[in-house]
């Protein structure tokens, strides 16, 4: 009996240590969260969405382009997997791309490329200076570098995903190829 009551105990302290464990992110907490950039875009039917249309939801941003031959699907399958991974509480959560190449990238163009994924990502695209803008306040930085044509040319860019809070405070930033499960439980530690 006593060897039963001290194995009680330890599963009792197993348990309370993982209870009072904080929260460990999948990607980098920024430990003094601000205010994200409110960004103004033009999305799907030529309307403008503000960032602060979705206050009250988690936003998961993206900064990449449609010609993309490779880190822009990858991370958009991540986008996908994410939202389809937290099932009914997807609707608590928004995912956008913002595109660093708004020369191609029209909303139409966008919109029509982003059905693909058979998730709700919003496709936004801007002016220039607006993009930069953005990229900026965000932390990510984009180039064009020429490609075999000059219609066909490619943009370098940061590719990591942001994570702004229902508060509409930027907390987490993520680095390329972070898997959709630990995005899913940041969203859900948010969310709970």
């Amino acid at each position: 009996l006593p060897l039963f009551g001290l194995i009680l105990g330890l599963a009792a302290v197993l348990l309370l240590s993982n209870w009072l464990k904080p929260h460990a992110f999948g990607g980098t907490l920024l430990q003094s969260p601000q205010q994200a950039y409110d960004f103004a875009f033009k999305g799907p039917e030529n309307r403008t969405y503000r960032l602060s249309d979705f206050q009250g939801k988690v936003v998961l941003i993206f900064f990449g382009y449609t010609y993309c031959p490779d880190v822009c699907p990858i991370t958009l399958d991540v986008l996908q997997d994410t939202l389809v991974g937290l099932g009914p509480d997807s609707q608590q959560v928004q995912a956008i791309m913002i595109t660093v190449d708004p020369a191609r990238d029209t909303p139409e163009r966008l919109a029509d490329y982003l059905t693909r994924y058979g998730v709700p990502i919003l496709g936004l695209s801007g002016g220039e200076e607006d993009t930069i803008q953005a990229a900026v306040a965000y932390g990510v930085s984009f180039q064009r570098r020429e490609g075999p044509t000059p219609e066909q040319y490619f943009m370098d860019h940061t590719a990591t995903i942001m994570l702004v809070d229902p508060d509409g405070y930027l907390r987490v930033v993520y680095p390329y190829a972070t898997r959709a499960e630990a995005i899913i439980a940041d969203i859900d530690y948010i969310l709970s």
